[in-house]
Order: C-alpha cells, then sequence, then structure tokens
C-alpha cells in the first residue's frame, strides 16, 4: 500500500518581411516585456498540475482553456482527497488527467503565442521549469506528508493539488486572450490592444500584428477592428493534418510527434518515477539516504531547466538538443554498467554505486537542458495558426501515451532484461532520437511563428543553413 501510494502521489507530479523581424530582433534584444513574462508564468502554473486541450482552445479561446484546465483538476484533486473507496478515488483521478490534459497543451500554446520571437524560448520553457517545480515539491511532501498517518498522509498529499489550481483560475482573469487567437477569430481591435502591452515597442506590436493578419488572409490594408472570417470547421483541420497533409505540414507533424515521442522513450519517466526503486537495485538501503538522492534528482532537474530557459534564445534549439540527448546516452550507458555490475557482484562496489548515482543525476541534468523543456517549446511553435492547437494536441497525446507506457511497463522491462539492460536499452533510444532530431528538426531560434512553414517547406534541416539563408536574403532587402 505504502508503495502504491508513492508511485500514485509521484505520478501527480509527474509553445520587406525578413528585414522588419530583424529589426525588430535588434530593438528588443536587451529587453524582455515584463507584461509578457508575467502572463507566460501564470500561464505556466498549470503545468505544475499538468494537462492536455485540442478544438476546444479554437473554441473558447486560450485563457479560457485554462481556467476549464483549473476547475476540471480542482474537482479531481478534491474528489481524489475526500475518496472514501477505492471507486472514489479512482474517477478523481480520472477527473484531474482531463485536467491534466487541458494544461499540458495549453499552457505553452499560449506562452508562444503571446511571446516575441527573440523571447518565446525563454517564455515558452517555463511550463517544464513548472513542472519540475511541482516535481522537486512532490519529493519534498512525501517526507513532510510521511511523518503523518497513512490514512491522514495520503490524503492531504493528493488533495493538496487543489490550491493552486484555484489559485490559478483566479490569477487567469488579469491575463488577456492570445493576440494571434483574437486574430484568428476576426477580432483585429483586440488583438492590436493585447500586442501592445506584450511588446517592447509600438512597432513591434504593428509588425507582429502585420504578420498574423497575413496568416489567416487578412489585408496588410485592412485597419478594420473586426473582420468576418470565413471559419475552419474542426474536421477540415483534422483533414489538413492527418488525412490530406501538404509536404511541409507533414514534416512538422512528424517532428512533433517524434520529439514527444522520445522525450519520454530515453527513460526519463523510469528515472523520476522509479528513483527509489533504482537507488534500492544500486545498493542504497537506508531510508534517509534514499530520500537524499531523491530530493537530489528534483534539485537537479529544476536547476538545469532554468538553465535552460536562459540558453534557448541565445544558443537555439538544435545545439542544446543534440548536446542534450548525446549527454543522456552517456550517462545511460554508465547508469546501465554501473547497475549490472552492482547486480553482479556478491560484494558492495562503491565505485559503482558512485557510478549510478552520478548516472541518474547527469541525465536528469542533461535531459533538463534540451529535451525536457525543448519538446514543449518546439511542438508549441512549429503549427500554422490553424492548425496549432489540434497539432500541439496530437503531440500531448503521444506524450501521455509514452509518458504512461513507460511508467507501467518499467518494472516488467527490467524484470524481463534486468535493470542494467533497460538503461541499456533507452541508452539505444537516445541514439535513435539525437539522430531524428538532427535530420527533422530545423532551428527555429529568432524566427516568427508565422515563418514555421517557411522553414518547413524548405528541404534543407540545418538550423545553420537556414539561419545563413535569412541573414543573406536580410542583407540583400537592406
Amino acid at each position: 500500500m505504502g508503495e502504491m501510494k508513492e508511485e500514485i502521489q509521484n505520478e501527480e507530479k509527474t509553445d520587406p518581411r525578413v528585414e522588419n523581424h530583424f529589426q525588430v530582433s535588434t530593438v528588443i534584444v536587451e529587453k524582455r516585456n515584463k507584461y509578457a513574462f508575467a502572463c507566460a508564468i501564470v500561464a505556466s502554473m498549470i503545468s505544475i498540475l499538468m494537462g492536455y486541450a485540442g478544438r476546444i482552445s479554437d473554441w473558447i479561446g486560450r485563457r479560457y482553456t485554462i481556467v476549464l484546465a483549473s476547475i476540471i483538476f480542482f474537482l479531481g484533486s478534491i474528489l481524489m482527497g475526500i475518496g472514501s473507496s477505492y471507486a472514489v478515488l479512482m474517477t478523481g483521478r480520472c477527473i484531474a488527467g482531463v485536467g491534466v490534459g487541458y494544461a499540458l497543451m495549453i499552457a505553452p500554446v499560449y506562452s508562444a503565442e503571446i511571446s516575441s520571437s527573440s523571447h518565446r524560448g525563454f517564455l515558452t520553457s517555463l511550463p517544464e521549469v513548472c513542472i519540475s517545480l511541482g516535481i522537486l515539491l512532490g519529493y519534498l511532501s512525501n517526507y513532510i506528508f510521511s511523518k503523518l498517518s497513512l490514512k491522514l498522509g495520503w490524503r492531504l498529499m493528493l488533495g493538496i493539488g487543489a490550491i493552486p489550481s484555484l489559485a490559478l483560475a483566479v490569477g487567469i482573469l488579469t491575463m488577456p486572450e492570445s493576440p494571434r487567437w483574437l486574430v484568428m477569430q476576426g477580432r483585429v481591435g483586440d488583438a492590436k490592444k493585447v500586442l501592445l502591452k506584450v511588446s517592447n515597442t509600438k512597432e513591434e506590436s504593428e509588425l507582429r500584428l502585420q504578420d498574423m493578419k497575413a496568416a489567416v488572409g487578412i489585408d496588410a490594408s485592412c485597419t478594420d477592428d473586426f473582420v468576418k472570417l470565413p471559419r475552419l470547421k474542426g474536421e477540415g483541420v483534422w483533414k489538413e493534418l492527418i488525412l490530406r497533409p501538404t509536404p511541409t505540414v507533414k514534416r512538422i507533424l512528424v517532428a512533433a510527434i517524434g520529439i514527444h515521442f522520445f522525450e519520454h522513450a530515453t527513460g526519463i519517466e523510469a528515472v523520476v518515477l522509479y528513483s527509489p526503486r533504482i537507488f534500492k537495485k544500486a545498493g542504497i538501503h537506508s531510508k534517509s539516504k534514499l530520500l537524499i538522492v531523491t530530493v537530489a534528482v528534483g534539485f537537479t532537474k529544476t536547476c538545469f531547466i532554468l538553465v535552460a530557459t536562459c540558453l534557448l534564445d541565445k544558443v537555439g534549439r538544435r545545439p542544446l538538443l543534440l548536446t542534450s540527448t548525446a549527454g543522456m546516452f552517456v550517462s545511460l550507458s554508465g547508469l546501465g554498467f554501473g547497475l549490472t555490475m552492482v547486480e553482479h557482484s556478491k560484494q558492495k562496489l562503491m565505485w559503482a554505486i558512485s557510478l549510478c548515482i552520478g548516472g541518474i543525476l547527469s541525465f536528469v541534468a542533461f535531459f533538463s537542458i534540451g529535451l525536457g523543456p525543448i519538446t514543449w517549446v518546439y511542438s508549441s511553435e512549429i503549427f500554422p495558426l490553424r492548425l496549432r492547437a489540434q497539432g500541439a494536441s496530437i503531440g500531448v497525446g503521444v506524450n501521455r501515451l509514452m509518458n504512461g507506457t513507460i511508467s507501467m511497463t518499467f518494472i516488467s522491462l527490467y524484470k524481463a532484461i534486468t535493470i542494467g539492460g533497460s538503461f541499456f536499452l533507452f541508452a539505444g533510444m537516445s541514439v535513435l532520437a539525437w539522430l531524428f532530431f538532427y535530420f527533422f528538426l530545423p532551428e527555429t531560434k529568432g524566427r516568427s511563428l508565422e515563418e514555421m512553414e517557411e522553414i518547413f517547406g524548405s528541404r534543407t534541416s540545418s538550423g545553420d543553413e537556414i539561419e545563413k539563408g535569412g541573414l543573406e536574403m536580410a542583407n540583400r532587402s537592406a
């Protein structure tokens, strides 16, 4: 019962023209808009709870989808906290899971849509920061609530999630709607007002508005505050995404699905959820030592995510992603080797135990500096506006499927091929991930959301070549 409670608790914790864009980048390179920053932080709070959304965010807007996610999770948390039977507990868990799904999609999408291209990576990675913070808080609360009686401890652990969801539902009332969603609804005047708030200069807001208008087919010379646009039906969107995608949309969809797949196929869920069990297999049996190294995992994850947020818009997505995956391969190989040596040795091998601890911490660090945050940044920024909500929801669906698959099969996996063998398998997946990212994911740093189709329309996959081409175009236009 205690082990099941621990896994349930941890699981809960468990987004002329070229010249103009380059001019905007030089204007705002040293200044981050505080209002956009604040909005992204509030939206990202929902990711402490986690979530999934799609067509609903196109119907009611990004902001009210976050409200809906908060309310759903609030109800689910209350049910889990007061659950008087297994049926009530699982009902609450399922309801909370719906809220979790909405939030995972909408937080990065909202952050990406209110951000300028020069700081989009930083703001869109904030949801992953909050997820890591939630995991760390989960580890700490496990320790705090473990001192209470079992009956009261797990109820508080599951029910306390209602507090941040309620706070978010209130905080969301002070946030503006996504300007890109407003333009998609024909509410150009409202979008202009929001852009003036989330941009550093009036010129920047006007340039961003012109791009958004062009993306939905509004003439650049149109000055009306409201424009009646043809409504793109939901089935039309799914047809363009799944049934008859253009080569460009197909590349975007493959990139989004692939990055979400490899985020979990490389083993992060096994490490986060089962780190106490892994440390026991490595030879650490003291409860106090297990607590220390487990909290160290959460602390390492949070610290390196913060480092990644500062580097995303400076270094770029591709360099961080490739470095991250390569480091994960080395760490997983070391962890697999260390666990294998411990398992086959009759003596206590301190060097092997140290290698296991170092392997887990370095794996979490490399994951957090690249693949962890970039998965959400990248998948929320590459889809065209008309397909963004549904496209992002497909990515999140794959993400949740892989999350559940790794979570539920890890124990059976390591019993079948040994725990060391399971991490050698994850190391192999890291090699496949590196190759996929190198050949299929172009650089998106510094490019507007409206330029993504152009980036993926190019057959080159080298981010450096894409940036070089953009610079040459800018120089010619200048």
